[in-house]
């Protein structure tokens, strides 16, 4: 781990100064060393929360060869993550995706990746929280506070769906309390966390090893799962992937750090990478080992209860339970980093000048350094949303679906704008400097990025059924959720944004500005 510099020292006033030269001064606490940045993109990520929480519906809908869907979305992510790896280098600034659609897209399409992510973040912290329900009742029944032991380790029940808002509701407010104490006590219970996850899932993976039944030629296996479809196992594929898309995002949280980690040009690049890598590496083998030692492939209880169920199958109530224990903090920590990446999205668009209200939402207080509001902001909306949602157990799929669209959309709008500049000339720049570079292989990368972020969007997006259930709110809610953001957003951007000049609040100038190190490309603005 490298050890983080203090401020004050010459690394930290060239942090300082490169800030300067996008027009901002520093007020975040500059605390974080390259290991909390990687820390940050892998709890994200996490691998104990997506897959536990959503192995059951993988297998469900797509049987064993659900497991190609984890290949085929990390091959997509990674070429998006190696597009945001160059940006992350030469824009170094907090809310990541909203600053680098700022600098290569401009204006209009910035504040709509910026609205848009705010919305999914929230979106998700409430879809992340939920997944204790999956976890903690089957460690213990004394959890499952409504319902009985009937319920537990599910939502797919009306008593399980209002039990998985209260423990939701638990942790939103734990996750709320965390970050407006500071970056520091925020990293320290992450890095905690993700040691915690990456040292149990590797322990996890190896036992699974000693109780196989069956070979890694299962994951050829479809169990029929296309019957009934048009598409035949296709169709039902492009269901279970969903598991596979829903875990594999939010990397790019290791570059929304970038204004609290000490040397982030460098930081900030290999540790998103490394972020994805290492979670789909430990994630493929453990959706594999998991399906070679469950006793009974046909088991029903392997698509209700998921991987849990298959954990404890396999080395008792003991053992498992004490990995459900780290799932739980898994859990923990993946709704802390989304909360975190939400608030320095408001703070960076506040200073902006480009939310309502925004020096009161950018203002950073105390000690520790913290934006106060963004981060009551994130908590109260994540708490209503689940409010809404309770004893609705279709929802959870819905609010799911909604926070991984709400995610591809801005990351396409990067990539997109990205792989214009390409075709245009515009990047990489003459003077992209040592930092990560993709060189002769960029174009191809970005456009793989872009094709792939196109159609996992809209194949997420079609209403099914089989994800969102047969009630046509619910079936078609993610296009009326995404569809009445993007309409607010736009009344909002045109009615307000565009009759005031682009700029960055005074309060939150760099008091000497600084020569451009990284200057804007096409008509964006510093």
């Amino acid at each position: 781990m490298a050890t983080a510099q203090v401020p004050g020292t010459a690394a930290a006033g060239s942090d300082v100064h490169e800030l300067a030269s996008f027009g901002y001064k520093q007020e975040l606490d500059r605390s974080l060393g390259f290991f909390s940045s990687f820390a940050a993109g892998f709890s994200y990520i996490s691998i104990l929360t997506g897959v536990f929480e959503l192995f059951g519906f993988g297998f469900l809908n797509a049987g064993p060869a659900v497991w190609w869907s984890w290949i085929v979305v990390f091959i997509g992510q990674m070429c998006v993550g190696l597009c945001f790896a160059e940006l992350a280098g030469q824009f170094p600034l907090a809310g990541s995706v909203y600053q680098w659609s700022k600098r290569i897209g401009g204006d209009a399409v910035s504040w709509m990746t910026g609205w848009i992510l705010i919305i999914g973040s929230i979106v998700t912290v409430a879809a992340v929280a939920v997944a204790w329900q999956v976890v903690l009742p089957q460690v213990s029944t004394k959890l499952q506070f409504i319902g009985g032991a009937a319920n537990a380790g599910t939502y797919s029940t009306p008593d399980g769906a209002k039990n998985a808002l209260i423990l939701g509701a638990i942790l939103v407010v734990f996750a709320t309390i965390i970050n407006m104490l500071g970056v520091k006590v925020m990293a320290r219970l992450n890095n905690f966390g993700v040691i915690a996850e990456l040292i149990g899932s590797s322990i996890l993976v190896v036992l699974l090893v000693f109780h196989f039944h069956r070979g890694p030629g299962i994951v050829t296996n479809t169990l029929g799962t296309g019957a009934g479809h048009s598409w035949g196992y296709l169709g039902a594929f492009l269901i279970g992937g969903i598991m596979s898309a829903y875990v594999m995002y939010g990397f790019d949280t290791a570059g929304t750090l970038a204004e609290e980690t000490n040397d982030p040009r460098r930081a900030a690049p290999p540790a998103i990478l490394r972020a994805l890598a290492t979670a789909a590496f430990i994630g493929a083998l453990l959706i594999l080992f998991a399906l070679m030692s469950v006793k009974n492939i046909h088991d029903k209880n392997i698509g209700l209860l998921g991987l849990p169920y298959i954990v404890k199958q396999a080395l008792g109530n003991t053992l498992g339970n004490i990995f459900l224990i780290d799932s739980a903090v898994a859990i923990t920590v993946c709704t802390l980093a989304v909360c975190t990446a939400c608030i320095r999205m408001l703070f960076s668009m506040a200073r902006d000048g480009r939310l309502p209200g925004g020096s009161s939402i950018a203002r950073v207080s105390g000690r520790a350094k913290v934006p106060i509001v963004p981060a009551l902001l994130v908590g109260v909306l994540s708490l209503a949303l689940l409010a809404v949602n309770i004893a609705n157990q279709s929802a959870f799929l819905t609010l799911t679906s909604v926070a991984i669209i709400m995610f591809y959309l801005p990351y396409l709008a990067v990539t997109g704008s990205m792989f214009v500049n390409r075709l245009r000339g515009k990047w990489p720049r003459p003077d992209h400097g040592p930092y990560f570079n993709m060189g002769r292989w960029g174009l191809v990368v970005n456009f793989v990025a872009v094709v792939y972020g196109s159609v996992i969007a809209f194949e997420i997006a079609w209403p099914r059924a089989a994800v969102y259930g047969t009630k046509w709110y619910f079936k078609f809610g993610a296009y009326e959720f995404v569809g009445a953001s993007f309409i607010v957003g736009c009344l909002y951007y045109f009615l307000v944004q565009t009759r005031k000049p682009p700029e960055v609040l005074a309060e939150h100038r760099a008091e000497v500005q600084m020569p451009a190190i990284a200057a804007p490309v096409g008509d964006a603005y510093p």
